[in-house]
């Protein structure tokens, strides 16, 4: 029965019931559109195909079996997000982690295990210190010492969390278990593909925290979340080695030398001071106001030298992995990136380097 598969893939697209039967050319109603999502009846094969043509995806993919469920999913949201775009962000993260599995799947290869500590989820009950100390535990689980992380995302999906980026509008990010029928759960976070590079790090931190942590009644989660991405980006050794522990002032070249090392806004960082007591309020609150003055702090959010976002690349890896290795075809291939066949052929050639012209005389 195709009923979840459509619905799903309707939400995903934006559409409504009215709208999707306008897209396909009035060929059944709204009413039998919604009938089909509630697996009262049956789509001809020709509805079928106008119904995947207008969506975006496979017959395949509709008449296939559905195994997944979204649970325990939180936004961290800019401001107040209607049912209708939170319902559309949670059927793109099915859609885009269905097709991770399945290229996995095809591999046969097991999901990298969630490596989740024993000890955690780490308590936050007395103050927001106590993030602090869950953010040490966890790098010295995975054993990152001190040394700032080069790329968030692929230390990340190491150690058995999905990473997905996805445009969005209201939403900076979101953490999710996403339910598989008889095979357990996956993690995931959602990033804004939009937003600067230093942005979606601190906002992949922020909900590592979330995941991480038991934020007590008396704590703002948060906050809470917003010290651990902090303290997890920026360790206080490292931050005490490079600037020392107490400064009444602090200019521009090393905020940014900072900003370059770390891969976090000058925002976070003088936030990040602020806590560790190497600033003091009036040195924070200097800092700020010129930060207002200079527009950081108003939409787009841009500071100069922004950092390139870092993009997932595991699953793009292991679709073209398994079309290499004859486990998906190129049509299917194709579908899982989103790609037509021509892109993906054109994207599998391998192109000689440009040789510079010769140099008259040489």
């Amino acid at each position: 029965m195709i009923g979840q598969r459509l619905k799903l893939a309707r939400a995903a697209a934006g559409l409504s019931l009215r709208e999707l039967e306008e897209k396909i050319g009035n060929r059944v109603t709204a009413q039998a559109i919604g009938k089909y999502e509630r697996n009262e009846s049956m789509p001809s094969s020709g509805v079928l195909m106008a119904l995947a043509s207008a969506l975006d995806v496979s017959v395949d993919y509709l008449v296939g079996d559905q195994d997944m469920a979204l649970e325990g999913i939180e936004f961290r949201k800019k401001k107040i997000t209607g049912k209708r775009e939170e319902a559309q962000v949670e059927a793109q993260v099915l859609h885009l982690l269905e097709r991770y599995l399945m290229v996995e799947e095809a591999l046969n290869l097991a999901s990298v295990e969630w490596d989740k500590p024993r000890e955690a989820p780490y308590p936050v009950r007395q103050g927001l210190s106590e993030a602090d100390r869950a953010a040490e535990s966890l790098r010295d689980h995975w054993g990152l010492g001190v040394d700032p992380i080069p790329n968030l995302v692929e230390l990340l999906e190491e150690h058995g969390i999905k990473v997905l980026s996805i445009d969005l509008t209201n939403i900076d990010g979101l953490t999710a278990q996403v339910r598989r029928v008889r095979k357990g759960s996956v993690p995931v976070i959602v990033v804004n593909g939009k937003d600067w590079g230093e942005r979606q790090r601190f906002t992949l931190a922020h909900e590592l925290g979330h995941m991480i942590m038991d934020v007590g009644d008396g704590v703002d989660p948060e906050k809470a979340a917003h010290r651990f991405a902090g303290a997890f980006l920026m360790p206080a050794d490292a931050l005490w080695s490079e600037i020392g522990k107490n400064r009444t002032s602090i200019g521009g070249d090393e905020l940014f030398a900072l900003k370059k090392l770390f891969g976090v806004s000058v925002q976070a960082i003088t936030y990040r001071c602020k806590d560790l007591g190497i600033f003091s309020e009036p040195l924070f609150r200097r800092l700020f106001q010129e930060f207002n003055r200079l527009g950081w702090r108003s939409p787009p959010y841009e500071e100069p030298y922004a950092i390139k976002g870092e993009k997932p690349t595991r699953f793009r890896r292991l679709t073209f992995r398994a079309l290499a290795e004859g486990a998906v075809s190129e049509p299917k291939a194709a579908e899982l990136l989103g790609l037509s066949v021509r892109e993906l052929n054109q994207m599998m050639e391998v192109q000689p380097p440009q040789l510079p012209e010769a140099v008259n005389g040489a």
